[in-house]
């Protein structure tokens, strides 16, 4: 176990300095933008909260602190968080991050704004004043730097205009649809996740992909969001045959992200037994989370099996 107080302190502190709870430099946040030409603001904009930008950095954080677990070494880490205090550790961060993850999670992006270009919807970015939406710090029980954060990203909004908001992850629609109504005055803009908004518009792909997938639900999608016909709506739209695990939809079995920061141990043996339960009906495995790809993702490295993200599929439908 890595001792909770100091990596606690550690994320918010970041989130209250660095307004992320890793920090994230401006153009690993909208550098998955360039070349496409999204307009800046506007009353529709598509968010990202930042979550698949932070995914690299969490990765290459959890092979870090899985050594130092078990290690009496692990009782330094309060030295580790006065030194990131003092210096904003983006560069090093950087430098830990693999050119091939940071590339495959701004692929998800650009896959999810391609296809919403594709079902005709108008959206604007934020770019580089996008926010981290706080949603670690609201599962960790950050409670004030969590509502500090919520409260910029309230300003953000009204600043901009922004009306509507479309969402790329389970978490962040969650904050923003679900928590901010309650802590910001006067509510918040309408909050769609991609996935209802494709679905709403009868997104049609060019040719069937016809495999088929073990899907994954989001925790945070299937069971506080609501989003559960949607994905499997879509997939089967595209052509593809969509197999159901032990343990789907509402009744989802967690990908053991939630601990991943204080109990990494935990967190791997709960994403193995997914896999498993997950690889019982298919070697092909969807997921619509961030933190659910990074998570099945390496539990699944030694098995005969592959964990991609559903805007993968559904962009290889659309370009076929």
């Amino acid at each position: 176990m890595l001792p909770t107080k100091d990596v606690l302190g550690i994320l918010r502190d970041n989130l209250t300095l660095r307004g992320s709870v890793l920090p994230l430099s401006r153009a690993r946040a909208t550098g998955w933008s360039e070349g496409l030409g999204i307009p800046r603001g506007g009353r529709t904009v598509l968010y990202t909260g930042l979550m698949y930008q932070l995914m690299p950095s969490m990765i290459a954080l959890e092979k870090v602190t899985a050594r130092f677990e078990d290690s009496s070494l692990n009782r330094l880490t309060f030295l580790g968080r006065l030194g990131n205090r003092a210096i904003n550790g983006s560069r090093l961060t950087s430098l830990l991050v693999r050119g091939e993850d940071r590339k495959r999670f701004e692929g998800v992006l650009r896959n999810i704004a391609t296809l919403l270009r594709a079902a005709g919807v108008d959206f604007g970015y934020l770019y580089e004043e996008e926010l981290y939406a706080g949603a670690l710090a609201h599962d960790q029980g950050l409670c004030q730097a969590f509502e500090r954060q919520v409260s910029r990203v309230h300003e953000l909004f009204r600043r901009y205009g922004v009306k509507r908001v479309i969402t790329v992850d389970p978490h962040t629609t969650n904050v923003l649809r679900s928590i901010l109504p309650t802590v910001a005055p006067n509510g918040g803009p309408k909050v769609e996740s991609y996935l209802e908004v494709l679905a709403e518009r009868g997104w049609k792909p060019a040719r069937p992909v016809e495999r088929s997938v073990a899907i994954h639900d989001s925790c945070v999608y299937a069971r506080h969001e609501g989003v559960v016909d949607e994905p499997r709506q879509l997939l089967r739209g595209a052509g593809v045959e969509v197999l159901e695990p032990e343990y789907s939809g509402r009744a989802t079995f967690c990908c053991g992200g939630p601990i991943e920061s204080l109990f990494p141990g935990k967190a791997r043996s709960i994403a193995e037994t997914r896999v498993s339960q997950l690889e019982a009906v298919g070697k092909q495995i969807v997921t619509m989370c961030p933190i659910c790809l990074v998570n099945l993702g390496a539990a699944a490295r030694e098995r005969p099996v592959a964990v991609e993200d559903i805007s993968g599929w559904l962009a290889e439908a659309h370009s076929a």
